[in-house]
């Protein structure tokens, strides 16, 4: 039996499309392994989001090429959906190029690239969404991806999403639900729900036929999954400002499965830059909002992102973000600088900020933003949560101190800080349950920057055997 390994590269939505090629390909008959050495395909998933993420995707087929220079190289994903041609031109070491449309014709494709010695890129049609069987899930332990939207109509002028991977297109309710009942009685126990933009969610016809108007579709969605048993939390990633739906706010005040974390990125705080990014603001609702998410949800922690060095920012530009940043003090926000992607309106705008000015402000924010984050982290000191475990990193000392890291509800898979936690190896009960996939209370420490130290106080969920395999993403 022929098998696979994945190199993967990019966000969650690129994660799940991964997880669905697994799940094809082992339908196929291929079997997966987590070492690549063992395999006979080696699936790198890209990013082509941005330059710095172009670069890291093609690093890896060169440095995968290397070592296993008798591998069949696949390259899929973003930048294999975005550079089809100039890939099969330009890059002998691959021996396929898949992009991230009908992912289900994948292993078709697999099986014939082991038969031919000519390089053709397969690139399918960007239409509805792309579901099946997800047995291997790239995660840590109890934590899944649910995607309810497929591309993007935003338009952003800086962003090749939508280039990419088409317009924005929905799930039926149905699936989503179904999909979430499955993970749930498998033994997830956190639901993280994606898309380019969740508030761009639209409803099938046979949900559009039970909708209340009054409320958004992604409120409709949201109470339907409140009906769903069981003992998890759903956490909503990517929401855009501009569209955000207030009245999901209720949703989150009936069911407390659905955690207060509000993923927001606003990408700048001036007006003027706002708009050209082709964004509607200003940034005075921007601030309303968040005073909104707080005022109805007091615990409500706030994720966002922001860009610098867009064309045209001035040095006024960038302190009105950082006027904005301090305004909403968000507990968590990542930054990147401007990347001049091909065939946006943003590449052939005037008044490019230098490259090495866009990192500076770009450093500057992270560290304005760290500060923010320290501070916040203190309100978590001396109080009592429920935690997922991740992974054991020392399960041997000297001084008989076990520490695991985790994270709790008001932290996001990979973009956050962590959650070191204490336990007693000399103590066998502690050692068996902190365990990765396992819910524990713990009490929390201190805080070191943007983590927690924080100790082991008792078991709450054990992960539950099923037919799911968590693999960390390699």
């Amino acid at each position: 039996m022929a098998k696979f390994f994945i190199d993967h590269h990019g966000c969650a939505k690129n994660q799940t499309d991964g997880e669905l090629i697994a799940g094809f390909l082992q339908d196929s008959g291929y079997e997966y392994t987590s070492n690549p050495q063992e395999a006979d395909y080696i699936i790198i998933n890209s990013c082509g989001f941005i330059e710095s993420a172009k670069k890291e995707s093609l690093d890896a087929v060169y440095s995968i090429r290397k070592q296993f220079p008798n591998k069949k190289l696949i390259l899929t994903g973003c930048l294999a959906e975005r550079y089809p041609k100039v890939l099969e031109e330009s890059m002998p070491e691959l021996d396929g190029i898949f992009g991230n449309g009908d992912l289900s014709k994948f292993p078709e494709y697999l099986k014939a690239c082991s038969k031919s010695k000519t390089l053709k890129a397969a690139v399918y049609e960007q239409k509805g969404i792309c579901e099946g069987k997800r047995p291997y899930l790239f995660n840590f332990s109890g934590s899944a991806y649910v995607k309810i939207t497929e591309g993007c109509s935003n338009n952003c002028s800086f962003c090749a999403i939508p280039l990419i991977r088409g317009p924005v297109r929905s799930r039926p309710v149905n699936n989503i639900i179904k999909e979430i009942k499955g993970l749930v009685q498998k033994g997830v126990s956190e639901i993280n729900l994606i898309g380019q933009d969740l508030a761009a969610f639209t409803l099938d016809k046979k949900s559009a036929a039970d909708w209340d108007q009054k409320h958004s579709p992604l409120a409709y969605l949201l109470s339907k999954i409140s009906l769903v048993e069981g003992d998890f939390i759903i956490r909503c990633l990517y929401i855009h400002p501009d569209h955000f739906n207030t009245d999901i706010l209720d949703v989150y005040k009936k069911d407390k499965r659905f955690v207060p974390y509000f993923d927001i990125p606003f990408q700048n705080g001036d007006d003027t830059i706002i708009k050209a990014m082709n964004r509607v603001g200003p940034v005075k609702k921007y601030v309303q909002l968040i005073k909104t998410i707080r005022k109805e949800l007091p615990d409500a922690v706030i994720r966002t992102t922001f860009m610098t060095g867009f064309p045209g920012e001035t040095e006024e530009s960038f302190n009105n973000t950082k006027a904005f940043i301090n305004a909403i003090e968000p507990d968590w926000s990542g930054c990147f600088a401007f990347s001049r992607e091909d065939d946006t309106p943003a590449y052939s705008f005037k008044n490019r900020v230098p490259v090495k000015i866009a990192k500076e402000r770009a450093a500057c924010l992270e560290q304005l933003q760290s500060q923010i984050t320290a501070e916040r982290m203190k309100k978590y000191i001396s109080k009592k949560f429920e935690v997922l475990v991740e992974e054991i990193i020392s399960s041997a000392a000297d001084d008989g101190e076990g520490l695991a890291l985790a994270r709790a509800w008001f932290q996001a898979p990979d973009v956050d800080g962590c959650i070191v936690v204490r336990y007693d190896l000399d103590d066998d009960l502690q050692s068996q349950q902190v365990k990765p996939g396992n819910i524990i209370k713990v009490v929390c420490l201190a805080a070191t920057g943007v983590d927690l130290d924080c100790r082991f106080v008792k078991l709450v969920k054990a992960l539950k055997n099923s037919s799911l395999e968590f693999i960390e993403k390699s």
